[in-house]
């Protein structure tokens, strides 16, 4: 049987993914549930994965996905309950994703540029038209983003707050950021204490896509 704040946290969870196919992050998880801090949401997290609600997706970035939900009587299912399994793309089919540049996980850089491709496991990607990019700068460690590291962006031109979004500064510089509104303001949220938030007026931001997943290479 979970806990209120596991249930709740669960329910929480489900909803983000089935509205924007991306998890949410910690601090949304946290905000939502009106927790004190992330160590809270950590625990509840690991909780749900011991009981097989919830498994983390390997290779992308703050990944969830859930695997079943509790019934409406407040007990967890039996195992032979559990949801049919989807069907499963092979491991070895790949798509050739336009490899648009190097992101600024930073200080915003030049403007997107690249003519490569980079092949992508399909299994990785959802519907929609996406593409990849290289990350550069460690402004978004805390979300698991990393320097090195490629992100898959699936295309949009809007995006929820609290997503983590290529943005397009003054049609000139980009970067990856967690996007979030302050009054009348655009506010573009790092996810490491050591950088400062970036505040624009929403003329000169232009959302370029939101972030899918994430690709990291060992050398």
């Amino acid at each position: 049987m979970l806990t209120v704040k596991q249930r709740e946290l669960l329910t929480y969870i489900d909803q983000q993914l089935k509205a924007s196919g991306i998890s949410p992050s910690f601090d949304e998880m946290r905000e939502a549930l009106d927790l004190k801090s992330k160590s809270g949401v950590h625990r509840l997290i690991s909780a749900l994965e011991e009981r097989q609600f919830i498994r983390r997706l390997p290779n992308r970035a703050r990944a969830l996905e859930v695997v079943r939900l509790p019934d409406t009587q407040g007990s967890a299912p039996a195992p032979t309950a559990a949801p049919q399994p989807r069907a499963v793309v092979p491991a070895n089919d790949t798509i050739d994703l336009p490899l648009a540049g190097c992101i600024a996980a930073g200080t915003p850089i030049e403007a997107l540029q690249g003519q490569d491709s980079f092949p992508v496991p399909a299994a990785l990607l959802g519907p929609g038209e996406h593409y990849a990019l290289e990350v550069s700068g460690d402004s978004m460690v805390d979300e698991g983003i990393l320097d090195g590291d490629y992100v898959l962006i699936r295309k949009s031109d809007t995006a929820r707050e609290g997503e983590i979004i290529v943005a397009l500064i003054d049609d000139a510089e980009a970067t990856l950021k967690t996007f979030r509104r302050e009054g009348q303001m655009v506010r573009l949220d790092p996810a490491n204490r050591a950088h400062e938030p970036q505040r624009y007026d929403p003329r000169r931001v232009k959302i370029q896509g939101k972030l899918a997943g994430l690709i990291r290479r060992y050398h």
